[in-house]
């Protein structure tokens, strides 16, 4: 065997293709180096919000394409992307847990160079929001074109079904932000307390409102419309 035969055939920096094809060179370096840092933690800190941000990127790219696929017609290829979607906003919940490893006293070393930097200018989360409507209302088409209400697609869910998981999907996309939220407030009151101002004059107990919203409400509501309809046929 030639002692290149595997060598790296990919352009760009790095001694394997593995890592010029994932640019990890460019990737390991976004991080502040140890002489940067005003405590190790650092480390942990950018490297939750990064991973955070690539998540998020992959989540609101596949929604935004599994909207594309409803407006076509496509329902099993926007069913299987809305469940990846969803997979990755549980992957960015279950990085909050990494936070609270931190020592509150030491985060607040953190803190100091963090200068406006809030949750609020998240990119990934901006996006989120944007797709979303957009989402839904394809959605929503699909169901006029049916002539089907909610109501009726949850009453008669078994001649529809594949109406009714993309409804599920759509309810547990709506369900994981709001987890996210949820348990981005309660790690943010662990770290830094619960009657304190963020980094942006916002208060911790402002955030701690935001988790009601619903970005589909309609697929909420229709669960006390089901439930006051069983009501009146028994």
């Amino acid at each position: 065997m030639a002692e290149d035969e595997y060598a790296p055939i990919l352009p760009g920096a790095g001694g394997s293709d593995y890592e010029r094809y994932l640019r990890t060179d460019e990737l390991l370096s976004l991080q502040k180096t140890e002489d940067e840092w005003v405590h190790r933690d650092e480390l942990l800190f950018q490297t939750v919000h990064q991973s955070s941000e690539l998540w998020l990127k992959h989540a609101w790219n596949e929604a935004e394409e599994a909207t594309r696929l409803l407006q076509a017609g496509d329902f099993a290829g926007a069913r299987r992307l809305l469940r990846r979607a969803n997979a990755s906003i549980r992957y960015v919940v279950g990085f909050l847990e990494h936070l609270e490893l931190m020592s509150p006293w030491e985060y607040q070393e953190v803190r100091r160079v963090l200068g406006h930097g809030s949750g609020f200018d998240s990119p990934g989360f901006r996006e989120i929001r944007r797709v979303s409507p957009l989402l839904y209302a394809a959605f929503e088409s699909v169901l006029r074109g049916r002539d089907l209400s909610l109501l009726d697609l949850y009453v008669h869910g078994r001649e529809h079904e594949d109406l009714y998981q993309l409804a599920e999907l759509l309810i547990d996309w709506d369900e994981q932000v709001g987890i996210w939220r949820f348990r981005h407030v309660k790690m943010v009151g662990r770290v830094i307390g619960e009657d304190v101002v963020g980094t942006q004059g916002t208060p911790v107990e402002l955030l701690a409102g935001l988790i009601k919203h619903k970005m589909f409400p309609d697929l909420w509501r229709v669960r006390t419309e089901l439930t006051e309809l069983a009501k009146e046929s028994d």
